[in-house]
């Protein structure tokens, strides 16, 4: 039996409605018709003989078999975009001063940049690595061109990414302590963490004191391996020594955004992002009609 080519532009159709949440706001981004991506979808599931998405009247779901074509997906529109990058597109040359929050993908920032910089050669990244509010003060200075950071609650500014919840963290078997404040791990004040988690224990009536300050998310989760304190980060940076605590006020959802991107950019964000999604290896939005 011949084995069937997988159609790229099939392809990115349905990357797109994984990762915009539907059939309407991927034709949106691909300038076609709901239909259309509809059809596109249909005939990807033909040539897979596997259903890929479960639609309902209010949702659009991935398969089990949807979510292993997803990854594959993913990495061979990358190579074929690097590919036509690299061979019909003319050169991306100059600078990019990158800003990268401290809370942003600490296991995967490394990997991300390198594929970045593999991509585009001929441009020379410098990259700083902060907290969100100095780095975006630096970006509004023209210190930085583009800031991956976090959006502060009700902020509209800035092209979202991805979104991840807010936990509390802790070294395994670590029992909070009854009858004394509930020690904390902080990054300095300014900290959205450090003031929504402040926030959540004084509506709840639970005492609690910062009892170690760093300004590295490193310090943060050795003082919580240690066993001398519980600290707060986005579930996708949780390091192998902590896990995450239950039973302390729910913290919500941070959602990361791309701050500074100024026209003409546009050729180096998209590549950056979806870096960036693929190390997560899941949709960064959940899926909707």
């Amino acid at each position: 039996m011949r084995i069937p080519d997988l159609d790229l532009d099939l392809l990115r159709a349905f990357t797109a409605v994984t990762e915009r949440g539907g059939f309407t706001a991927a034709g949106q981004a691909l300038g076609l018709t709901q239909s259309a991506v509809s059809l596109k979808i249909k005939r990807l599931e033909e040539l897979c003989r596997r259903r890929l998405l479960d639609r309902t009247s209010r949702s659009v779901v991935l398969t089990r078999d949807g979510e292993t074509l997803l990854a594959y997906a993913r990495r061979m529109l990358a190579l074929n975009d690097e590919a036509v990058r690299r061979l019909v597109a003319p050169p991306v040359t100059g600078r990019l001063r990158l800003g990268v929050a401290d809370h942003f993908l600490p296991r995967s920032l490394a990997p991300v940049l390198a594929r970045f910089t593999a991509t585009f050669p001929e441009l020379r990244l410098e990259v700083e690595v902060g907290r969100s509010h100095e780095l975006r003060a630096a970006q509004e200075r023209g210190a930085l061109d583009l800031v991956l950071g976090k959006r502060r609650d009700g902020e509209t500014l800035g092209s979202p990414i991805w979104s991840e919840t807010i936990i509390w963290a802790a070294a395994p078997g670590w029992i909070v302590p009854e009858g004394r404040p509930l020690p904390l791990a902080m990054l300095p004040q300014g900290c959205m963490f450090r003031e929504r988690a402040l926030a959540a224990l004084a509506r709840a009536g639970l005492a609690f004191e910062v009892v170690f300050t760093s300004a590295s998310l490193l310090g943060l989760a050795a003082a919580a391996e240690a066993g001398l304190c519980v600290t707060v980060l986005g579930r996708a940076g949780l390091p192998q020594g902590l896990v995450e605590l239950e039973g302390l006020p729910e913290l919500g959802v941070a959602e990361m955004a791309v701050f500074g991107d100024a026209a003409g950019r546009s050729q180096l964000v998209q590549p950056l992002v979806r870096f960036i999604r693929e190390a997560l290896d899941r949709p960064h939005l959940p899926l909707a009609a």
